[in-house]
């Protein structure tokens, strides 16, 4: 296995040490098993969706049926329409 030295932020260091004590591991296994989670391994393609799993239904305010009516919508705000110079 090679060795890689990186610099982290301090509360993310903080954050490593701390899971390392409570589950009883190396910080090294702790930021190898956080890397495994985050970067997909070469050949495996995730789908669009699972991409962006994490902030679907994160933004407040908008209309239910966005996806559907989106023209709707963008017509409405005045989106694409040419500006005065």
């Amino acid at each position: 296995m090679k060795t890689l030295t990186v610099r982290l932020p301090e509360p993310l260091v903080a954050e490593i040490e701390a899971e390392s004590r409570e589950r009883k591991c190396s910080k090294s296994d702790v930021v190898r098993e956080r890397l495994r989670r985050t970067v997909h391994p070469r050949g495996r393609h995730s789908s669009p969706l699972e991409a962006i799993a994490d902030v679907i239904g994160s933004v407040d305010g908008l209309p239910a049926d966005l996806s559907a009516r989106k023209k709707g919508y963008l017509k409405a705000t005045g989106y694409g329409q040419k500006r005065a110079r």
